[in-house]
């Protein structure tokens, strides 16, 4: 959800008498390779006498260059933009699998084009003792530059400074403090003695209030702002140009809006030409206002708009009860860890290390809070399309009128506890079930993994492969083998009692329930290959055929 943004940047010039303006360049369109989409600019220039011609300088920057053919006493621009200041991630990107790692090498012909951003200053003294603090050893490149872009926010303050130019890297280290275009410059110098294409950019930041504070970390600005600013873009191959803010220490967000991206700071100056000789009053004015906003889950709708979407909802209620129209609607929230986020089963994983138990707790509390007396049952969920395996479902049932379906929780088993249930406790389950039940323990039916099919499976796999083998290229094919083998195709993975309810006579208690044999071809009970638990893997197309009568 995008909120539309105004920026107004009011740059005036008063001489003290009438003077004539060589030729001035206006830097302050945006660049076009912003990110941030421009949906409105207007540049006005006063005297209004004046011609004006839009170019593109050699690095592809929009610049206005204005010429005055009459004296005047003041010299003022205005300009006024309004942006889609809509979130976007700084890090989706991609490199070439030889940018990858740092240290890398552009190709040749890359190099070529990139000379004009490759040239470095000669090294001094504290620039050298400082590059050689910076560690070279072969890791993820976009860490490198994490790294040096948030060590030169702590190095070097940030100090409002109005002399005009950009101090040297000697300067900047030797004061340990700078403007924003001070660091900047520094940085791109860093990185070009590091072997990369670096370039000076000059351009408006904007910052806006956020909704709610940060519950861990800098909550941002307390108002919204604007002013202009200065950073770096690296480039990297497969990404192209990435903005480096060493200011914030952050890679550059939404609120960085390019004007000028040059390799030396004095071609991105937001104004430049000559002026006959004077005295001069400067002002400088910016501003930003919001002019949309879309709801979202931190701002939502106000009183006034949610009444509407209030009775807009008893209209369409009144309209489906008239059709008979019946609906039902349903929430699925998606939970990620508050660490290690970036794991794969908080992204692309359908289990990992640490879900499972996080979700066994979290139905915990819920049967606590909600379905006191009820029961917890975990079974399979959906099976998404090109996944071996359907999810798990871990689900807890109560009933609304609040009569308990289970009295002991302590019987509910937790699977995290490192006790682990054996075909032993299966067959001893199973026997006491029988005898509660009144029945016969004598067809309680072992179940076995499939002999035959694992035999087969096994006569497949490659001569120099076996079972044992992390050399299987599918992952669960890999797993589901060695569990198997090293269990022995022999062992029982469970038991089976087969039951069936049958309405019995009141004064026995009602439901009576009986018991039979279940008879297999092999005389014995071969599961479904597979990994769901043995329930889900019963042979059911082998129960004896009977007429439907």
């Amino acid at each position: 959800m995008a909120i539309h943004v105004a920026l107004s940047h009011i740059t005036h010039y008063r001489y003290d008498r009438l003077v004539r303006l060589g030729p001035q360049v206006v830097r302050l369109r945006p660049a076009p390779h912003s990110r941030t989409k421009v949906l409105s600019y207007s540049q006005r220039v006063e005297p209004a006498t004046h011609f004006v011609n839009w170019q593109q300088d050699p690095f592809a920057n929009h610049q206005a260059r204005l010429v005055f053919p009459e004296p005047t006493t003041e010299f003022k621009i205005t300009i006024d933009l309004v942006v889609e200041m809509a979130v976007h991630n700084p890090f989706d990107f991609f490199l070439e699998p030889q940018a990858e790692q740092f240290p890398f090498e552009y190709a040749e012909a890359q190099r070529r084009e990139l000379a004009p951003y490759l040239a470095a200053e000669p090294l001094t003294p504290r620039l050298a003792a400082y590059l050689a603090g910076i560690a070279r050893d072969r890791r993820r490149t976009i860490d490198c530059l994490v790294d040096i872009n948030q060590r030169l926010r702590r190095d070097i303050d940030y100090t409002i400074r109005m002399e005009p130019g950009v101090q040297t890297p000697e300067e900047t280290l030797q004061r340990q403090r700078g403007s924003c275009r001070d660091s900047g410059w520094l940085l791109v110098q860093l990185l070009r003695h590091l072997g990369l294409a670096a370039r000076f950019v000059s351009g408006y930041l904007i910052q806006l209030a956020p909704d709610v504070k940060s519950i861990d970390g800098p909550s941002g600005p307390e108002r919204d702002f604007t002013d202009l600013h200065a950073w770096c873009e690296v480039f990297l191959p497969g990404a192209g140009w990435i903005g480096l803010d060493p200011t914030s220490g952050l890679l550059a967000g939404e609120g960085h809006i390019p004007l000028a991206c040059t390799p030396q700071p004095g071609s991105a100056a937001p104004v430049e030409g000559a002026v006959d000789e004077c005295e001069v009053a400067f002002e400088h004015h910016m501003a930003v206002r919001r002019v949309h906003e879309s709801p979202r889950v931190t701002r939502p709708y106000t009183d006034e708009q949610w009444a509407a979407v209030l009775a807009l909802g008893d209209q369409v209620d009144a309209d489906l009860t008239r059709h008979d129209v019946r609906l039902t609607q349903g929430g699925e929230p998606t939970y990620v860890a508050t660490s290690d986020r970036d794991a794969a089963e908080w992204n692309t994983e359908a289990l990992g290390p640490t879900k499972r138990g996080y979700a066994t707790e979290l139905l915990g509390r819920l049967r606590e809070r909600y379905g006191q007396g009820g029961f917890v049952h975990m079974g399979q969920g959906k099976w998404y399309p090109g996944e071996q395996l359907p999810r798990w479902a871990l689900s807890v049932f109560w009933r609304a009128d609040g009569e308990p379906c289970w009295n002991n929780p302590a019987l509910l088993a937790d699977e995290r506890d490192e006790a682990h249930c054996t075909s032993d406790d299966a067959r001893r389950f199973a026997q006491a079930l029988a005898r509660r039940l009144g029945l016969s323990t004598q067809y309680i039916t072992a179940g076995h993994e499939d002999t035959w099919y694992y035999l087969w499976r096994e006569r497949r796999l490659p001569v120099n492969v076996d079972p044992f083998d992390s050399r299987l290229d599918d992952e669960l094919e890999r797993l589901r083998l060695r569990r198997v083998f090293e269990q022995g195709l022999s062992s029982v993975v469970g038991y089976v009692l087969p039951l069936q309810a049958n309405a019995g006579h009141p004064a026995l208690g009602g439901t009576v329930w009986s018991t039979g044999p279940w008879f297999f071809r092999d005389e014995r009970l071969y599961l479904v290959p597979g990994d769901s638990p043995m329930g889900y893997r019963l042979p059911l197309d082998s129960l004896p055929w009977a007429a439907a009568g």
